[in-house]
C-alpha cells in the first residue's frame, strides 16, 4: 500500500504547511479535472505567492530547489552563511512584532 505523498512524487514533506497540503490538493484537483491545462493555471496562479511555491516545489525537488537557491544567493554576492544570518534575523523580527 502506498501513501499519499508517493502517490504524488513528494519527496520532502518538512517544510510543508497544512495551508501548503491545501494548495497541493488544488493543484492536484486541477490536474485531474483539467489536465496539463489547468494545472499550469493553477500555477499561474501560484506564482503569485513565491514564498509557497518555493516550499511545494522544495518538497517536490528538494536537491533542485537547494541547488537554485544556492545559485541565487551566489548571483546576490551572498554567501550562504549571510543568507543563513539574514534569515534568522527577518525572522526574529517577525516574532518580535
Amino acid at each position: 500500500m502506498t501513501n499519499k505523498t508517493d502517490d504524488l512524487g513528494i519527496a520532502d514533506t518538512s517544510l510543508l504547511t497544512d495551508s501548503d497540503w491545501a494548495e497541493i490538493n488544488k493543484l492536484k484537483r486541477a490536474h485531474d479535472e483539467g489536465g496539463s491545462r489547468a494545472l499550469s493555471k493553477a500555477l499561474e496562479e501560484l506564482k503569485k505567492d513565491p514564498v509557497r511555491i518555493f516550499r511545494i516545489m522544495t518538497a517536490f525537488y528538494p536537491e533542485k530547489m537547494r541547488e537554485a537557491a544556492k545559485d541565487v544567493i551566489a548571483e546576490l554576492g551572498m554567501t550562504e552563511e549571510d543568507f543563513r544570518e539574514l534569515s534568522q534575523s527577518l525572522t526574529r523580527k517577525a516574532q518580535s512584532h
